[in-house]
């Protein structure tokens, strides 16, 4: 007879498990977790990648040089160098301070009537080089100055009076008179003609004119301040040439009143005429200087 139909029975001694505490089947969690460690084990093993390390360096490196610097940036770095500049210098005074730091009382006293003493005398020594500037200026300037001014005065007045020999601009008329028809009087009124065009020096024929010169008939010819002169008439005059031959040239004027006499006129500009003709300077009888 079979038998198969009946369970079969259980051996003794064997232990069921307690019905409290199921075992925990292993479900999609502990799949996870096993799975995890699966992957993390390969993983391990793996070639670590470098590539992110070296861009991340190289962008660095292509960030930092070459440098771009900003205006802004370079204004900064220069006002924070001479801040540094300053601070520098700030700090050595400061050191070199130090030795009248430790100095006693009577040193710094010391010093301190010297440094009094060298100030008084570099301002006594300041007002007397300013007292000499204003003596230099009220006396030596002065009295120079006078003296040039009164030099000029002298040459300007020796050159009126004729005792100084003169130079400059002009012009030279000569005139020639081969029937002998110019009287003094037309030599006169051609002088005149002279001052009033502005001429400063004159002299005629090796005589000088001056303020008392005086034109006179002398014998079939004409004298000078008492000095006869012969033909041909030479006129040399210092002025502005501009203004002298034109009030020569003038209609009815000398020249032509001297060609009416038959006469020849010949007007010369000159950039130098030499008046050298001197007249010797004399004493006034009466005349005397009001400031005596």
């Amino acid at each position: 007879m079979n038998t198969n139909d009946n369970p079969p029975e259980e051996p003794m001694g064997s232990e069921l498990p307690p019905q409290d505490e199921p075992a925990k089947p292993a479900g999609p969690e502990a799949a996870g977790e096993g799975a995890g460690a699966g992957q993390a084990a390969q993983a391990a093993p793996a070639a670590k990648p470098a590539e992110p390390e070296q861009t991340g360096r190289r962008r660095l490196v292509e960030s930092v040089w070459p440098p771009r610097v900003s205006r802004a940036q370079l204004i900064v770095a220069l006002l924070l160098f001479v801040l540094g500049l300053g601070l520098a210098i700030q700090v050595r005074s400061n050191s070199d301070s130090s030795a009248l730091r430790g100095a006693r009382q009577e040193d710094l006293v010391r010093i301190l009537d010297e440094l009094d003493g060298r100030t008084k005398r570099l301002e006594d020594e300041k007002q007397r080089l300013e007292d000499q500037r204003k003596e230099l200026e009220s006396s030596s300037n002065q009295a120079e100055e006078a003296r040039r001014q009164t030099v000029e005065k002298e040459r300007q007045l020796g050159i009126l009076a004729g005792t100084v020999a003169a130079q400059g601009p002009g012009i030279t008329l000569k005139i020639t008179d081969p029937k002998g028809q110019v009287q003094s009087d037309q030599l006169l009124d051609t002088l005149q003609e002279l001052r009033a065009a502005g001429a400063e020096a004159i002299q005629v024929n090796g005589v000088r004119i001056v303020a008392s010169s005086f034109f006179s008939d002398e014998g079939g010819g004409i004298g000078i301040d008492g000095k006869k002169i012969t033909q041909p008439y030479e006129f040399k005059v210092i002025g502005k040439p501009q203004d002298l031959e034109p009030a020569l040239n003038i209609p009815g004027g000398v020249v032509q009143t001297l060609e009416k006499e038959q006469a020849t006129v010949a007007v010369t500009r000159s950039a130098k005429i030499v008046v050298d003709a001197l007249r010797a300077a004399k004493q006034p009888d009466y005349a005397r200087s009001s400031s005596s």
